[in-house]
């Protein structure tokens, strides 16, 4: 039995951090899991939309880190009046490689997201043409159903309005959580990958009802079936895979904005990540390609250098803490409620 694994320090290609006085919570815990961490430009008051954003939020970030070993990859809030121009000056920032594309009012904070896939077109084509990513949230704000919202997604807009428009586009379908995108990426040309969460690797949908409304469980895209989650492990594993990869989706909110009549999207697994991942692939004998998923398939898709330090993952079951500072809402102090809160992790990641 492995106990022990070390591999190239891992990377987090999605990660909300928020803003603010939380950052004193986010940031440190993401720095002990990850090298490079994503960093959504979905923020509450302010979306990351332009290239002098992207740059104030960075340092804010780095200021959050008190040093720690760990850098940030920013993004841009694609809209429906990004423009080439503001695409090239986010490229030209030096901080910002990606750009989100949400579609309006699909997700958390998702409301000035996309409308009209012809508008940003332009937009796309100098993304292509500076080599920069686009990260998009697949969901269909359409389709009725909000177990199916991803396939009709990948069915009728991915392909026909994104990769066909910009077949040269480097492309990650982010957060994954079905068969149906699984096969999809897989007959994709080598410019478009995939991220997988942790929560999907690990949980299914039915984790949101046992014993009642598990709020905590809730996120979007929501857990999906057993089969699902199932093919997503299977691709995560594969020990042929180059196009999926590690991405947390770590997303959280204020323990009052949760447990609530209508409470948020969103899971906050930063505290545990590669523990969750160690878990994942521990449970089908596959350790020994979790350094692909983890280290060097989004790197490679990114086209940045994979990174020169190792960790070490080591097998020390552990505590889970109940909660988390988390700022404070109405002048009081509040926290967030981590994924297995008072629960037990098996993985402990030591930085070499």
């Amino acid at each position: 039995m492995t106990t022990s694994l070390t591999i190239t320090a891992a990377d987090d290609f999605h990660h909300h951090f928020r803003d603010g006085e939380v950052l004193d919570t986010t940031v440190p815990l993401a720095a002990k899991q990850f090298r490079r961490v994503l960093a959504m430009p979905n923020l509450k008051n302010d979306f990351v939309t332009t290239a002098s954003k992207a740059v104030a939020y960075h340092k804010r970030l780095v200021e959050a880190s008190k040093g720690a070993k760990v850098d940030f990859i920013m993004t841009l809030y694609l809209t429906d009046g990004t423009t080439p121009k503001d695409i090239e000056e986010a490229f030209n920032s030096g901080v910002v490689k990606a750009v989100k594309l949400y579609p309006a009012g699909a997700t958390t904070n998702s409301e000035n997201g996309i409308t009209n896939y012809e508008s940003c077109l332009p937009a796309l084509k100098k993304m292509a043409e500076l080599g920069m990513v686009l990260c998009v949230h697949g969901e269909s704000t359409t389709c009725e159903d909000i177990f199916d919202r991803e396939k009709a997604f990948y069915d009728d807009i991915m392909g026909k309005l994104i990769i066909e428009k910009v077949p040269n586009l480097k492309v990650v379908c982010e957060h994954i959580t079905t068969r149906a995108a699984v096969e999809f990426v897989k007959k994709q040309g080598p410019n478009v990958g995939a991220t997988i969460t942790a929560h999907h690797l690990i949980h299914n949908r039915n984790d949101i009802f046992k014993g009642g409304i598990r709020p905590h469980m809730y996120c979007l895209p929501i857990l999906k079936r057993e089969d699902d989650r199932k093919a997503l492990l299977e691709a995560a594993t594969d020990p042929k895979n180059t196009k999926f990869f590690a991405g947390t989706d770590s997303a959280p909110h204020a323990i009052g904005d949760k447990e609530s009549a209508c409470g948020c999207a969103g899971i906050f697994t930063a505290h545990e990540a590669m523990s969750f991942y160690a878990e994942a692939f521990e449970s089908v004998g596959a350790l020994e390609h979790l350094e692909k998923f983890t280290s060097i398939n989004g790197s490679a898709l990114y086209g940045i250098p994979q990174n020169t330090e190792k960790i070490t993952l080591v097998k020390e079951p552990h505590p889970v803490a109940e909660s988390f500072p988390f700022g404070s809402k109405d002048s009081k102090p509040t926290v967030v409620v981590p994924l297995r809160a008072g629960g037990v992790c098996d993985w402990v990641v030591k930085q070499e």
